[in-house]
């Protein structure tokens, strides 16, 4: 393990820190997709920051482009190495210069502007990974199937049915694991036929025929002077151009994860994710002492409860819950509620301790007599008495003044005031 170790701390980690993210609308409004909040105190870039670090692969990089001051502000805040590590998270933000005027035009393109930076260092490896997954990864199997399989490029896939591979790259395997096809998003049954996985790799590899594809992760592993020549043209986006021109090429392996992960690219996908967490038996939870996830130390107190009842929920720190019933559902830092109920929701919290708003306007926080249920609601957010959230009508999507609905979810948006009595 000493020797995979020393091999890892020569990789570098190239996070790619999301574009306009319009699928996840209302969040993304005033912040990238890596910095939307989750589980009640992390932001999204912090898992792949975490894993990381775990997998001892310290030098990071964080290409950012759109919405990405609270993102800076965030990992400025967070990621602070000792003096004699040689670990950083470095901000690559967009950038014009005398030779290019442009910003970033897809996440291949980003990563080759910034080319110039990766080949300075002492790595001979390159992972690139997306800052808006949820999932625990040891980033060190895959180096090592990579080495061993005398790779130039691995991809790390993980098993998928047929109603959820048109969503992802969907990559052909030969006997050997060695990726021979790759198709990016195949919607219907003609544009996936012949890629399914074998019977007798199904059985090799202990995976369900009810799952028979393999999804791309967005989880990728270069030797560094194949990246460069993969990047030697105009070629915007990986799962689109780079990916399928290499596999054509070089020799590009599959790195099969069995574990929990989950793109969070729309309201729907995330609020899910949130709901796994909350379940009776969660699939991904971040109580793992052997694999601990990390964010910015708030040195908070601790959560304040008098007559609550709580059930299958995670409570943050700083919080402040009188006479409330909260079920299913993730209670933010800072969060306050006063008898209110609430059911199904992530409440985000607060980013301070604010006093009163303007004259009229509820305090921040949940107010008396208020109920809420398969909701999202963001930071800061002011909701007064006698509110219900609750889509009524069952709507699929919609907008107002604060909130909008998205896949059938209301969201709250980031320092929203819903006054007295309003119905949503």
């Amino acid at each position: 393990m000493e020797s995979w170790n020393n091999r890892a701390r020569d990789v570098s980690v190239v996070i790619l820190g999301g574009g306009r993210g319009t699928r996840l609308d209302p969040l993304t409004r005033l912040r990238s997709k890596p910095a939307v909040p989750i589980a009640g105190k992390y932001r999204l870039i912090d898992v792949t920051i975490s894993n990381a670090i775990h997998s001892g692969m310290e030098r990071m990089y964080v290409l950012t482009q759109y919405n990405s001051m609270s993102l800076h502000r965030h990992i400025g805040r967070t990621y602070k190495f000792d003096i004699f590590s040689q670990g950083s998270v470095q901000i690559l933000a967009a950038q014009q210069t005398p030779t290019d005027d442009r910003w970033f035009q897809g996440t291949a393109d980003a990563v080759r502007r910034n080319l110039h930076v990766l080949t300075s260092s002492r790595s001979d490896l390159v992972l690139i990974v997306s800052g808006d997954h949820l999932y625990r990864m040891d980033y060190r199997a895959m180096l090592r199937e990579h080495l061993e399989s005398n790779a130039e490029v691995t991809i790390s896939v993980l098993p998928c049915s047929a109603a959820a591979i048109g969503s992802f790259g969907a990559v052909r395997v030969d006997e050997q694991g060695r990726i021979v096809e790759f198709r990016e998003k195949p919607q219907d049954e003609t544009a996936r036929a012949g890629m399914e996985v074998s019977p007798a790799l199904l059985e090799r590899n202990g995976l369900s025929a009810e799952r028979p594809y393999l999804a791309s992760m967005g989880v990728y592993l270069f030797d560094q002077s194949v990246l460069c020549e993969a990047l030697d043209n105009d070629l915007a986006d990986f799962g689109h151009h780079v990916i399928p021109r290499c596999v054509e090429r070089f020799r590009v392996q599959a790195h099969l994860f069995k574990g929990y992960w989950r793109d969070i690219g729309s309201i729907r996908s995330f609020y899910e994710a949130h709901m796994d967490m909350v379940g009776p038996a969660p699939p991904f939870h971040f109580y793992d002492p052997e694999w601990p996830f990390f964010t910015h130390p708030r040195y908070l107190p601790a959560s304040w409860l008098s007559g609550c009842r709580f059930n299958n929920s995670i409570l943050a720190d700083g919080a402040i819950v009188r006479e409330s019933v909260v079920e299913e559902s993730i209670v933010g830092v800072r969060q306050k509620i006063h008898k209110a109920t609430i059911r199904r929701t992530l409440l985000m919290g607060a980013e301070d301790f604010p006093p009163h708003g303007p004259p009229g306007s509820p305090p921040v926080g949940i107010g008396e007599g208020t109920l809420i249920q398969d909701a999202i609601v963001d930071l800061n957010a002011r909701i007064g008495r006698e509110v219900r959230i609750v889509n009524k009508q069952s709507q699929q999507e919609g907008d107002g003044p604060g909130w909008a609905i998205r896949e059938g979810i209301v969201v709250i948006a980031k320092n929203a005031v819903i006054p007295d009595g309003a119905t949503i």
